[in-house]
């Protein structure tokens, strides 16, 4: 479990006052979820989770496409600057940093219950920032052209943060994780990170940082071409009843394209 910057290996309860951010972990293939839940309801500020989980194991995987129809309010895609939104060091001597590729975009779409989803800017911070680290670390870029939405994977996110429950950790988990109203999970599964404040960069480094998500997302250890790899992403704002934009849940994987 990680709460904050720390590593911490005994159980934590949640005072009364809001809490900092936690990350909780789970391996890769499958195992317990190690999870912290707050031991009161949450009211209009929620305490600060960073759940993150890895997906079972996928060999290929085909994108959902359909996505929800519901036009977001204005205020949900900021003017972001591609250029300048997460610089990329210059990595280790001999190290390929250059990306290359054009970056897509998001749809910024709001779902039913009102929680706003992925933006452009949550795309480019999360994938400048990915590179980033992989530039850090003399790993090969991934072009940004492979950088893509996942409207499969936000769905999920979507169904996690419509739960009606006062806890923010309800029906967060991969799928076969219940909401507490009982409607049936959608979606796709990822790695996943969340909580308060965090952006497409506090993930992408959250994900580093967890051996098993650096594992499963960064795959450090492969040596293969990078140029049909392919990066999805989802993030979401919000959730109901009371969590507010600020807090998110966000969701990625490696895969082919």
């Amino acid at each position: 479990m990680i709460w904050g910057d720390h590593v911490v290996k005994r159980p934590l309860r949640w005072g009364l006052v809001g809490a900092a951010l936690v990350a909780l972990a789970l391996p890769i293939a499958g195992g317990a979820l190690a999870f912290a839940a707050p031991a009161t309801p949450v009211s209009s500020a929620p305490a600060a989770v960073a759940l993150i989980q890895p997906p079972p194991p996928v060999s290929k995987f085909n994108p959902v496409t359909e996505t929800p129809t519901v036009k977001p309010p204005a205020s949900v895609s900021p003017t972001i600057d591609r250029r300048a939104a997460v610089p990329v060091p210059a990595g280790p001597a001999g190290c390929t940093t250059t990306a290359g590729g054009t970056l897509g975009s998001a749809p910024g779409i709001t779902s039913a219950g009102g929680v706003a989803g992925t933006t452009t800017g949550d795309l480019v911070s999360f994938a400048q920032a990915y590179n980033a680290k992989r530039a850090a670390n003399c790993l090969k870029p991934i072009s940004l052209s492979n950088f893509r939405y996942d409207s499969c994977m936000e769905r999920r996110l979507f169904w996690m943060a419509e739960d009606p429950s006062t806890n923010p950790a309800s029906a967060w988990g991969h799928i076969g994780t219940k909401r507490s109203d009982g409607v049936p999970s959608v979606g796709c599964d990822g790695n996943l990170a969340g909580g308060m404040n965090n952006t497409g960069v506090t993930v992408a480094l959250k994900w580093w940082d967890s051996t098993s998500h650096r594992t499963a997302l960064y795959k450090p250890t492969y040596s293969g071409s990078t140029s049909n790899v392919c990066i999805y992403f989802a993030m979401t704002h919000g959730g109901v009843p009371s969590e507010p934009f600020a807090f998110v849940r966000a969701a990625a994987r490696w895969s082919s394209c």
